[in-house]
C-alpha cells in the first residue's frame, strides 16, 4: 500500500502543511486509520477511495489527526487532489464526499489547485477573560467560527502580536470545541499577502497548525468585510509558513495553493 507526505500550501519542500495521504479501495475499520495517522503524526492523515460513476461525487474522503477524526480540513484535501493528478488518477476536477458535504478541488494553469469549501458563519462575542489568560494578550474582537469550523478566531492588534503569540495551550483548549485562529492586518500591504493568522488546536492534538485551509473560510469573510476585497492573500505565520488565496463566492469561500509530494513509500501494517 502506497502511503505519500504532501507539503500543501507551498510550492516547495518543508514549508505549508504535511498531510498523509493514502488512496484505499474502500475505507478499513476507523481504529486502523486512526493508529496511521498516530503513525504519521502530521496534523491530519486523509483516505480516500473512488465512488462509483454517475453520483454527486467522485471520491470519499475523511481526515484524522494523531488524536481524532476531524469534520473539515483544507491542507488535506488540497494534498489529496493533488495526488490524484500527479498519479493520473484524474484529470480535472474532483468532488469528495465529506462529513462537510461535498468539497471540489480544480485545478488551475499555474499548477495550482483551488478548494470550494463553505464560508463559516462569524459571530461576534464578547472578549471572554479565558482567551486574555490563555493568549496573554487581549484580542480587539473574539468571533465564534460555527459548528463545522468550530474555533474562535481572534483579533489582534498588529501582525507583530500573531507572530510572537505563545499561548497557554491547557488553558487554551478550554474556550473552544477545536482551537483559536489568532489574525491581524498585514504591516506591510505590498509584502504579498493580506493578513496574518496562526492556528493552535490543542483539542485535536495539534498544538499548533503549520497552514490551516478551515480557519481561512473563517479568516476570508472577516477579513473581506475589513478590506473592502473579495479576494485575497492570507500568509500562516507558523514556522513552515505558507500562504493561502482566498476568494468569497456568495456562501462559499474558495481556497488555492500549490503542493508537493516529499514522501513516497511503503506501508505494511
Amino acid at each position: 500500500m502506497i502511503i505519500r507526505v504532501v507539503d500543501a500550501f507551498t510550492d516547495r519542500p518543508f514549508a505549508g502543511n504535511p498531510a498523509g495521504v493514502l488512496l484505499l479501495d474502500a475505507f478499513p475499520e476507523d481504529a486502523w486509520m486512526q493508529s496511521v495517522a498516530r503513525e504519521v503524526n502530521h496534523a491530519e492523515t486523509a483516505f480516500a477511495h473512488p465512488l462509483p460513476e454517475g453520483g454527486p461525487a467522485d471520491w470519499a474522503l475523511r481526515w484524522f489527526t494523531p488524536a481524532t477524526e476531524v469534520d473539515l480540513c483544507g491542507h488535506a484535501t488540497l494534498a489529496t487532489a493533488h495526488v490524484l493528478h500527479r498519479t493520473g488518477a484524474l484529470d480535472g476536477s474532483v468532488r469528495f464526499a465529506t462529513r462537510s458535504g461535498v468539497l471540489v478541488a480544480e485545478p488551475q494553469a499555474d499548477g495550482s489547485l483551488t478548494l470550494d469549501f463553505p464560508t463559516a458563519p462569524l459571530t461576534a462575542e464578547p472578549v471572554p477573560d479565558a482567551v486574555v489568560e490563555a493568549l496573554g494578550v487581549r484580542p480587539l474582537s473574539v468571533h465564534d467560527t460555527g459548528a463545522a469550523v468550530g474555533d474562535l478566531l481572534v483579533e489582534l492588534a498588529d501582525e507583530r502580536a500573531v507572530r510572537e503569540l505563545a499561548p497557554d495551550l491547557p488553558a487554551l483548549s478550554r474556550v473552544s470545541r477545536r482551537g483559536v485562529i489568532a489574525t491581524a492586518r498585514a504591516a506591510d500591504p505590498t509584502a504579498g499577502y493580506d493578513f496574518v493568522s496562526r492556528c493552535f488546536f490543542p483539542n485535536v492534538g495539534v498544538d499548533e497548525d503549520p497552514v490551516t485551509g478551515s480557519a481561512h473560510t473563517a479568516l476570508a469573510p472577516f477579513w473581506a468585510a475589513r478590506l473592502g476585497r473579495d479576494e485575497l492573500t492570507g500568509l500562516q505565520a507558523s514556522a513552515r509558513t505558507g500562504l493561502v488565496r482566498v476568494a468569497l463566492r456568495g456562501g462559499r469561500t474558495l481556497l488555492t495553493g500549490h503542493a508537493v509530494t516529499v514522501v513516497e513509500g511503503e506501508l505494511y501494517a
